[in-house]
């Protein structure tokens, strides 16, 4: 028997994922969020729980959760949402689009969502709770850590190693064989060409690097 399908937040990022659902023949049962924007359509039909926390009473076993939370560099409160579920034994869904093109070759983890016009090739890995956002190119061989943000446009070349709570910003190109380290934000429009230690902001065509004093 299919699980219902409560979606955690109520703005921009969810109201994306509603769509996508809705494309896969999914529907949403409720939203859970204190604040939903109604004048966004795909979420004004759908039932709002004010509070995430009711779910707790309701039990792993009866649903299945969807993060609508979106991921910005600084902001770790999607990243806080999926552990403080899964440490109660709730699942995450994978949401995926159609429009992505994803080979049956490749690893995807709990609750990872891969926006439509992205590409995942062969052998590439992607960690929980990370998303693959639009337009986004994963070559072969990537092995993207756990709560990344490939951002819209991303290129990543093959055998690119992310580390945890990594952000790549929209438009960024990484090249092959590079490894970026944890907590790490890529600029929009940065182009890396050589490996990132942790905990460093990277920005601009020839990849400037300042260290990043991380709040989790």
């Amino acid at each position: 028997m299919a699980k219902d399908i409560y979606l955690l937040g109520g703005g921009g990022h969810a109201s994306v994922l509603v769509d996508m659902l809705k494309a896969n023949g999914v529907k949403v049962a409720y939203i859970c969020s204190p604040n939903v924007d109604p004048s966004r359509k795909t979420l004004s039909t759908i039932p709002v729980l004010a509070d995430e926390d009711v779910l707790l009473n309701k039990g792993p076993v009866e649903l299945e959760l969807v993060n609508g939370m979106g991921s910005l560099p600084g902001n770790a409160l999607r990243k806080k949402l999926f552990c403080k579920f899964v440490e109660h034994g709730f699942s995450f869904k994978q949401v995926i689009s159609m429009q992505a093109v994803i080979s049956p070759y490749t690893s995807l983890g709990h609750g990872v969502q891969i926006m439509p016009g992205a590409i995942v090739q062969a052998g590439a890995v992607i960690g929980d709770n990370t998303i693959i956002n639009t337009g986004a190119i994963i070559e072969h061989d990537c092995i993207i850590g756990k709560h990344n943000h490939i951002a819209p446009g991303v290129v990543l070349s093959g055998q690119v190693n992310t580390g945890d709570y990594v952000h790549i910003g929209s438009g960024a190109t990484v090249i092959q064989n590079i490894s970026i380290g944890e907590d790490t934000v890529i600029a929009a429009g940065a182009t890396v060409t050589k490996s990132i230690e942790r905990e460093k902001i990277v920005f601009g065509a020839r990849a400037n690097i300042q260290n990043r004093k991380v709040k989790q």
